[in-house]
């Protein structure tokens, strides 16, 4: 069988946000959503020149392991895109006791063929979920798709009692509303298996990127959430967690 190479956007070292503990990220290349915050729209397109093999990143990441003591973390793009790639990648990862967290929108997920998604998980120490808007319809305005596919996973991922973290970008007048993080808590409080909750602030950071890419950037206008803001926002998505549970 030949060897499995990953399309790469990038690496970076010493991550601190992308699970626990200070880890190895590996941002790969290819994405179908168009997230309207998206900060790496250089990630969205599937073709790139920057192959790698898994011996390659695994050697990368040998190289810093004395600082990465967290472990391997692969986001994108979105890494169900490659997913051979990278359960390929955890499955050594793991043989060598690394932990692994797989950073995803989950779109791609069908309960109809479960196979693949199976077999990765086996090798994934934690699933980091991003869900990006609770209400089908606002999610498609936001991204381009559908939330229905995410939602099932999520509910997947509980059935399978997979470790989880939930992710969650606030954006002014669009996940910024009671009325959504309330149904957001709802939802969440129907899993089980949720170890954690980010929920971030929306920056308008990744601007000249769009510029540089010649792209107009979605969400210009809209100011940046506030940290205050992004608290009140979990704190409003936690009272409906344990309201849903009747704590």
């Amino acid at each position: 069988m030949s060897e499995i190479l990953g399309k790469i956007h990038s690496i970076e070292s010493c991550g601190t946000v992308d699970g626990p503990g200070i880890r190895f990220v590996i941002f790969t290349q290819g994405c179908p959503l168009r997230c309207q915050y998206c900060h790496n729209p250089d990630s969205w397109e599937y073709n790139t020149d920057n192959l790698m093999s898994v011996e390659e990143i695994l050697a990368q990441y040998n190289g810093v392991k004395e600082f990465c003591t967290g472990g391997i973390t692969v986001t994108g793009g979105e890494p169900l895109v490659q997913i051979d790639f990278v359960t390929e990648l955890f499955k050594k990862a793991q043989e060598k006791g690394i932990h692994t967290a797989l950073d995803t929108s989950g779109l791609l997920f069908n309960r109809a063929n479960t196979e693949k998604i199976d077999e990765l998980l086996k090798y994934t120490s934690l699933v980091m979920l991003d869900i990006k808007h609770i209400d089908d319809e606002e999610h498609k305005k936001l991204t381009m798709h559908s939330n229905t596919q995410i939602l099932d996973f999520a509910k997947y991922l509980s059935e399978k009692n997979i470790p989880t973290w939930i992710r969650h970008v606030v954006v002014p007048d669009i996940t910024y509303k009671e009325e959504y993080l309330t149904r957001l808590g709802e939802f969440l409080a129907e899993l089980k298996n949720i170890k954690a909750l980010d929920v971030l602030p929306y920056h308008d950071m990744a601007i000249p990127k769009y510029e540089n890419l010649g792209l107009k950037y979605p969400l210009d206008g809209v100011p940046a959430l506030t940290h205050d803001e992004a608290l009140k926002a979990r704190n409003i998505i936690i009272q409906s967690i344990k309201k849903a549970r009747g704590l």
